[in-house]
């Protein structure tokens, strides 16, 4: 079946974006992020440098290999720190799920939303701001093509630092690596801009209420757990069954389920792509990148404490780290069977995007596509 789109206007109702206080979440984010890792005023410019001129560096071989191109000069790259990353992700957040960009508006203290709304907006900026606390520390970049107009291209640059070290690897080399793949994602998009649309218009499904109110949702929960209990697969049953995104789907509505969905194919292809082409460009400017790769997939996949694997769990970190394996083996095998060319028409369209069963049978992609 395929999935598509509902609706890609704005329904009538509120959204979640308005219950949160986006302000207070960015405020509260800044102060439970974790310091950055000690170094010298020296180390830190040379890395804030180093990364800036790397993100510029990597757009020629990066449009080279995908062969998509992009119009007007490259872009400069925004390098952040830590509370920075976390004040540019709130914004971001408020523009997809369609908070208000008013301070008193987003905390409930218009519209008549009165105290309830304000301690409401309170505790879950909190909330939002305790999750990417946590998230901050371990980003080390990220293309974000809804905070500003056009997008930008965040750096992370203590992060950098925390994980060349940590690697023992040439910085040098490892800063021009991370922006390859960071770059690859900013170029898929000024390429194709219709894809922030197609973001946009799923994450309006997900994130605004539809004609069904919480009880409802409750009540597919309870369908979910007794027909568990009976054995009987629901819904949620399929290759996205397991953990968070299990019961995030037991709990949403149909056109809700059909958007994660998207969301989901989307973000695999996204990611797979861009290191397919960190891969395919790294070996000619990047001397050390097989030692580089070697060693980034080893931290990827070293033991996790029993509380960070229920973080990472409930964050969606590991299903991240799925969307990588999934979506580089899907590329790979694509380009590797009807070279890049072939492959760019996955970017003509949402009709021509993989399902999620093409995911894992390419040639299913290729069959109906080309």
């Amino acid at each position: 079946m395929r999935v598509r789109l509902v609706s890609t206007e704005p329904r009538g109702g509120p959204t979640v974006g308005g219950a949160v206080d986006w302000q207070f979440a960015a405020d509260i984010g800044g102060r439970l992020a974790r310091p950055a890792p000690p170094a010298t005023d020296y180390t830190r410019n040379q890395a804030i440098d180093e990364l800036a001129a790397a993100s510029t560096a990597a757009e020629p071989p990066v449009r080279d290999v995908t062969r998509l191109s992009t119009d007007g000069p490259v872009p400069d790259a925004r390098i952040v720190d830590r509370p920075e990353w976390i004040r540019a992700a709130t914004e971001s957040m408020r523009v997809m799920t369609g908070g208000s960009g008013d301070a008193d508006s987003a905390s409930g203290a218009k519209a008549g939303a009165g105290l309830k709304g304000f301690v409401t907006g309170r505790v879950t900026g909190a909330q939002t701001g305790a999750v990417l606390a946590f998230v901050s520390s371990g980003i080390l970049g990220q293309y974000d093509p809804f905070g500003v107009p056009g997008g930008v291209l965040l750096l992370v640059y203590p992060n950098v630092i925390a994980v060349e070290r940590q690697l023992r690897v040439k910085p040098a080399d490892f800063r021009l690596w991370v922006c390859l793949h960071e770059v690859t994602h900013r170029v898929q998009f000024t390429a194709n801009p219709w894809l922030a649309d197609y973001m946009s218009g799923a994450l309006g499904v997900l994130t605004r209420e539809g004609e069904e109110d919480f009880a409802g949702a409750i009540g597919r929960l309870g369908t979910l757990v007794r027909d568990r209990r009976n054995g009987v697969d629901g819904p949620s049953s399929g290759p996205n069954s397991a953990g968070i995104l299990g019961v995030m789907r037991a709990i949403q509505s149909e056109p809700q389920r059909k958007a994660l969905d998207q969301l989901l194919v989307l973000g695999t292809l996204l990611e797979g792509h861009a290191d397919h082409v960190m891969d395919a460009v790294g070996p000619a400017v990047v001397p050390s990148v097989a030692t580089i790769r070697r060693r980034f997939e080893e931290r990827r996949n070293r033991k996790q404490s029993p509380v960070q694997r229920v973080l990472r769990a409930l964050l969606g970190i590991d299903a991240k780290m799925s969307q990588y394996t999934r979506g580089k083996a899907f590329v790979d095998q694509v380009v590797g069977r009807v070279g890049m060319d072939r492959f760019n028409a996955i970017w003509t369209s949402q009709d021509t995007l993989p399902l999620p069963e093409e995911i894992d049978d390419p040639q299913q992609w290729i069959d109906r596509v080309l």
